[in-house]
């Protein structure tokens, strides 16, 4: 503020540092409780259900004990957190593999998936950074009461966050279903398609037929539709039938063909590397002990 004859102010935004942190947790119940006993982030535990859900069946394979490493980044202010962190790069051996997952700092929101150090596929999330508010399976409905089959997941966001493509493929609707709102849906091959619903908005360049990859932008988080706030509704449909989208992998033939092998082992050493190092320094590990 400027106090003279005529009282003027500015806001001056702060310029904020990016710092990358690590840290350990051991799963003895579930995920989410891990993260949160180890001082890491617990809603890391959506994102890793996203990714690995159509790979690892956390209640049948996973015995307790396992180590979950993980490497993320967070932008600060001094000693202020300023809006979500994000996950980097996150290890975990399941059952004799170890399954890595590794995120860009692209903002694409575009990761890959490795298998025992082979990449097994490459998967967006629909909304990253997003709170998973709602489960596919019967439940009772938020707005008309009843119980009823809920055909995919919702993921709580702001109006207008960007909402990604999951796999590459081929626009094949962009317009309103009943319901749905403003609906966006995308075909990956032959049998397996996707349906981003309640979106506020879509892109103008964005056209039926036209070829998307996993991470492009291909509308807004909204409310249109049967909603009661913001968020989308995500479905994967294989053969026109509704299934569960954090449990299908069927988008992984997809996605499979779209990676690039050698770019892709790159990013996963360089990723070891870091957490490594991370996970050796001093500085990190009383910095996740104070989080």
């Amino acid at each position: 503020m400027v106090f003279g004859e005529q009282l003027s102010t500015q806001v001056v935004a702060p310029d904020p540092e990016i710092v990358t942190l690590a840290g350990e947790a051991v799963i003895d119940s579930s995920i989410f409780a891990a993260l949160d006993e180890a001082g890491i982030p617990a809603r890391f535990s959506v994102d890793l259900a996203q990714m690995l859900g159509g790979t690892v069946d956390f209640r049948r394979e996973m015995a307790g004990g396992e180590t979950l490493r993980l490497l993320w980044r967070e932008a600060r202010v001094g000693e202020d957190r300023i809006g979500q962190p994000e996950l980097a790069f996150a290890a975990l051996e399941v059952g004799g593999s170890l399954y890595e997952i590794v995120w860009p700092d692209d903002g694409s929101g575009q990761a890959t998936i490795y298998v025992d150090g082979e990449v097994l596929r490459v998967f967006a999330q629909p909304v990253e950074g997003a709170r998973l508010s709602s489960v596919f399976g019967r439940r009772t409905h938020p707005v008309f009461g009843n119980v009823r089959m809920h055909t995919g997941v919702d993921f709580a966001a702001a109006r207008g966050t960007p909402v990604q493509s999951t796999a590459p493929g081929r626009v094949s609707f962009i317009g309103w279903r009943g319901g749905y709102g403003r609906v966006v849906e995308i075909s990956h091959g032959s049998d397996t398609m996707t349906r981003y619903a309640h979106l506020s908005a879509v892109p103008e360049d964005l056209a039926q037929g036209q070829r998307v990859a996993a991470g492009d932008v291909i509308g807004r988080v909204g409310a249109t539709g049967t909603a009661t706030g913001p968020n989308l509704h995500y479905e994967v449909l294989v053969d026109g039938r509704p299934t569960d989208p954090l449990t299908d992998d069927r988008l992984a033939e997809a996605a499979e063909s779209e990676a690039d092998d050698t770019a892709a082992l790159s990013r996963l050493a360089e990723a070891r590397a870091l957490l490594n190092e991370n996970l050796g320094s001093e500085i990190a590990k009383t910095t996740t002990e104070r989080l």
